[in-house]
Formats: structure tokens, C-alpha cells, sequence
């Protein structure tokens, strides 16, 4: 089996369909079908089942992945260990995050690494779903679960806090509660819960069991802007809303704590660009951890 042949089939595994990696690979639908053929015949396998919705790897195919994999993560090193160290970083790193932490804390100070190395491209997506760095949707991601599948590799960033807020004008209005079974007397702002893409990130009943939100965003950054528009209470990131000068803390519960992580693929490991995103982010967040206590 050669380089190429299993660069495709990694091709059309992360895409899910043949037509979607042509275009990602800049070949035609027939080639790249033609290909993978080929790659089944050499294998003795059928590693695709092909379906109206896309193509899904088969039990082979799971297997080749896990081989395809190592040899693309050996191809990199060796590109790296070729090229050298005294290579300028360059390329493009899409990096993916929750909108809090992208938007807010990232947004702002991300673009410095360009400044540090100038022909480095960032790309920032503020998602919030889950990101599959296997299917190279993003370089490395920022996510608020540890990853307990797959060949990534993860390291801590910083633990966070989530709190009760509420803007000046509506605790002038209608005053603040003093106990959680208060809260049902005022308008709650919270999340769209079947949006929530990970249990960590459902933690309403943390505050309250009776939690019902008059007015829901599917957003971190759209809920900061809902309470400071006098929506009514919400739980909010404290590392945000304790900066904005026209929230007050709404001091009856105590704080929620949930962590970021950063994960990168495993087979990206030895790529200079990875890791030198990687080092500016943790580096960021180091210099800044206060925000986040």
C-alpha cells in the first residue's frame, strides 16, 4: 500500500463521503472513488459501506484507519525532522472553542501569535458543538471534557467558575433573592437544553432543581448579553461577567467550577505550527490565570 493511496482513504474517512474529499484533496469524484477502490482490492477488504448519506467505515476499515493514522503522524515527523529547526513557522492552524472562552478570553489576545511569527495563519471557531480533531475539523481544540477515546492529547488549562448574575438596572427594579427557592419569583436566563452538547455543560440544577428559564440562548457570549440587557438572572462565566461594569453578582449558591482542556490529534504532535499554538495558548493562559480564580 503507498503514501498516496492511504492519503486518500484518510481523506474520505475524515469526510465521511467521497465527494467531500475530492474537494478537500482538489481531485475529481472519479479519481478519488477509483482510488479507494483500488486501495480495497489491495487489501482484500471492503473498507467502506457506501450509502445515500456518505461513506462509513467498515470493521477493516477501522483497522486501516488506526494504520493510516501512524503512518501520516511518521510522515509529519519525518517533514519536520527534514525540514529542521531553523525553519520559519508557517501555515495555518484552525483552532476550535466554546464561545465563551474563544470569543472572550481568546479573541483578543490569539492574534498575537501572528505577530510572533508572521507567516503563521490562525483560524478561531467559536463552536458550540464538539469538534472532531480526528476528522481534521480543527487543529487543536479547546473543550471542557477531558477526551477519554481516541489518539489525542490533552493537557489541563485552567479550572473556571460559573456564577448567578444579574444586570444593575433589573436588581434596582426587582431586587436580588436571598435563597435559591427565591429564583422562581424572577426571570431566569439560561441554555437551550437539548443544544447542550456535554453533560459538563448542563449545570443549571447545580444552582436549582426548579431552574426554568423565561428566555433561553444557545450561546455563553448571547446569555452575557441578555442578563446585562436587564433579561433577567442568569449563570454566567465569572471570568467574563465580573469585568463588566454593569453585572452584579447574585451571591446565593456557590460558584460552579468546570475546567478547559487543550487536545491536539496525536499524529500532530511533531508539527511546529501545532506545537507552537499550543505553547502561546497555555503561555496566555498562565500569564492571565488570576482572571480565571
Amino acid at each position: 500500500m503507498n503514501w498516496d493511496d492511504m492519503r486518500i482513504f484518510l481523506a474520505v474517512a475524515r469526510a465521511g463521503q467521497i465527494l467531500g474529499a475530492a474537494r478537500r484533496l482538489g481531485l475529481n469524484h472519479a479519481t478519488v472513488s477509483r482510488r479507494v477502490a483500488a486501495l480495497e482490492a489491495a487489501a482484500g477488504a471492503k473498507l467502506f459501506h457506501r450509502r445515500t448519506t456518505g461513506s462509513e467505515l467498515t470493521p477493516a476499515g477501522e483497522r486501516l484507519l488506526s494504520a493510516a493514522e501512524r503512518m501520516e503522524a511518521d510522515m509529519i515527523a519525518a517533514r519536520a525532522e527534514i525540514a529542521g529547526e531553523a525553519e520559519e513557522i508557517s501555515g495555518t492552524v484552525r483552532i476550535g472553542a466554546p464561545d465563551g472562552f474563544g470569543v472572550a478570553f481568546l479573541a483578543p489576545r490569539l492574534w498575537r501569535l501572528t505577530e510572533r511569527h508572521p507567516d503563521l495563519s490562525i483560524q478561531l471557531v467559536p463552536v458550540p458543538r464538539s469538534l472532531s480533531l480526528s476528522r481534521r475539523e480543527a487543529d487543536i481544540a479547546i473543550t471542557v471534557d477531558r477526551p477519554t477515546e481516541g489518539r489525542l492529547v490533552a493537557a489541563k488549562l485552567v479550572d473556571y467558575s460559573l456564577g448567578l448574575y444579574a444586570s444593575k438596572a433589573y436588581a434596582a427594579e426587582h431586587g436580588l433573592p436571598d435563597g435559591a427557592e427565591m429564583l422562581k419569583k424572577h426571570r431566569l436566563v439560561g441554555y437551550v437544553p437539548d443544544l447542550v452538547f456535554s453533560p459538563t455543560l448542563d449545570y443549571a440544577a447545580e444552582i436549582s432543581e426548579e431552574w426554568d428559564a423565561a428566555f433561553a440562548v444557545s450561546s455563553a457570549m448571547g446569555q452575557v448579553e441578555a442578563v446585562r440587557a436587564g433579561a433577567g438572572i442568569g449563570i454566567l462565566h465569572s471570568f467574563i461577567a465580573r469585568h463588566i461594569e454593569d453585572l452584579v453578582p447574585v451571591r446565593l449558591a456557590k460558584p460552579i467550577r468546570r475546567s478547559y482542556w487543550l487536545v491536539y490529534h496525536e499524529s500532530m504532535r511533531p508539527t511546529r505550527r501545532i506545537q507552537a499554538a499550543a505553547a502561546f495558548i497555555g503561555e496566555i493562559v498562565e500569564r492571565e490565570r488570576a482572571i480565571f480564580s
